[in-house]
């Protein structure tokens, strides 16, 4: 089930690139473990405020935007797509995010994406430097993203601006994100983002990490 919905992401913001089907209303996705389970690294209230609340208002700015923008297409009316980008890309960034923590996190990964990554960046160490450096250096808000390029098969270092989806604005596919907008962690960490970056490494998923990677390279 995973690999159906790693791999189709970008498919989601069909709405983005001007096309609707039969519309079915987005949801907020339940978080696979309690606010407070990733402690020490990223308190309950950060947990509770960033799904509950800003999470959710991507969801229903989305829905929203969705309606609006099916009505707009018989005017021919464009204005509407920067709002479905935001709350889209919002709305799956921070899907593939929740998933991406785990209570039980941290460490190294291991067979085929450690080769990988060892293959691509060196070491794991280097990995992480340069993820975390690309990361800290979002100027803002926004992304910082480790992804897989079908087309040459090696893994790759990006980040984005704002809500914008790695897919759609790369053609990377996203296997793990980090969330350097303020809210994400400024209740615990303050505007020291590399504090925060340096706690994140504690609950990473990598089992879910590695089921994207293996999904996304048959």
């Amino acid at each position: 089930m995973l690999s159906r919905a790693v791999c189709g992401t970008s498919r989601q913001l069909a709405p983005v690139l001007g096309y609707l089907g039969s519309r079915q209303k987005h949801s907020l996705p339940d978080l696979p473990y309690d606010y407070g389970a990733l402690e020490p690294h990223i308190n309950a209230q950060i947990m509770q405020l960033h799904h509950s609340k800003h999470h959710a208002a991507y969801v229903n700015n989305l829905n929203v935007t969705e309606e609006k923008y099916q009505e707009a297409l018989a005017k021919a009316q464009i204005a509407l797509q920067p709002a479905l980008k935001f709350n889209g890309g919002g709305h799956i960034n921070h899907s593939i995010f929740w998933t991406n923590l785990s209570p039980n996190g941290g460490g190294e990964p291991k067979g085929e994406l450690l080769e990988a990554i060892k293959r691509d960046f060196g070491s794991f160490d280097k990995f992480k430097e340069k993820l975390t450096a690309a990361s800290v250096g979002v100027q803002g808000s926004g992304w910082g993203w480790l992804g897989f390029n079908k087309e040459r098969g090696h893994l790759q270092i990006a980040a984005c601006p704002n809500q914008d989806p790695l897919q759609g604005t790369t053609g990377l596919i996203p296997l793990l994100g980090i969330d350097v907008w303020e809210h994400a962690y400024y209740l615990q960490y303050k505007n020291v983002r590399p504090d925060y970056l340096k706690a994140i490494w504690n609950v990473i998923n990598w089992e879910n990490v590695t089921e994207r990677y293996m999904a996304c390279k048959k």
